[in-house]
C-alpha cells in the first residue's frame, strides 16, 4: 500500500482512501484526494479536474443527491423554529412569512454547495462512478 504524498494526495489505484477526510474536504469544497484545489469552479458547477494534483472529476453523479438532502436538513432546522414563531411568539403572518423565507434561502444556499462537495467526496472515497482505478475500473 502507498502513503499519501505530503499534500495528503492518494496516487496508486489501490490504495486505503479513508472516508472522514474525503468527506471533510468535499464539504469544504476542496479536491478529495488532496485537499488543496478547489472541487467546484463555480456555485455548484463541479470542476473538471483539480489543478493541483490532477484528480478528474467530471465522471462525478452527485446530480439530485445534494438537493435531496438539502431540502430534508433545512426542512428538519425549520420545524421547531416554525412552532416557536407560530404557537410562543405569535407573529403576524407577513413577519413570520419573511423571516422564515429569508432563513430558508440561506440555509439552503449555505448548505447545497457544503452538502455537494461532501457527496462527491464519498463517491471518491468509495470509487463510485469512475473514481476507481485506471480508465473507470474498480479494485477489488
Amino acid at each position: 500500500m502507498h502513503t499519501p504524498d505530503q499534500r495528503g494526495a492518494v496516487s496508486g489505484a489501490s490504495d486505503e482512501r479513508p472516508l472522514k477526510p474525503a468527506l471533510k474536504r468535499g464539504w469544504r469544497r476542496r479536491c478529495p484526494n488532496c485537499g488543496s484545489g478547489p472541487l467546484l469552479s463555480g456555485y455548484l458547477k463541479v470542476a473538471d479536474h483539480c489543478p493541483v494534483c490532477g484528480q478528474e472529476f467530471s465522471h462525478q453523479r452527485a446530480d439530485d443527491g445534494p438537493a435531496y438532502l438539502t431540502i430534508l436538513i433545512v426542512g428538519h432546522l425549520m420545524a421547531p423554529l416554525i412552532h416557536v414563531l407560530y404557537a410562543q411568539l405569535r407573529l403576524e403572518p407577513l413577519v413570520m412569512a419573511s423571516i422564515l423565507t429569508v432563513i430558508c434561502v440561506a440555509l439552503c444556499l449555505y448548505l447545497l454547495p457544503r452538502i455537494k462537495g461532501a457527496f462527491i467526496g464519498l463517491q471518491w472515497a468509495r470509487r463510485m462512478h469512475g473514481f476507481g482505478g485506471p480508465n473507470g475500473s474498480v479494485e477489488s
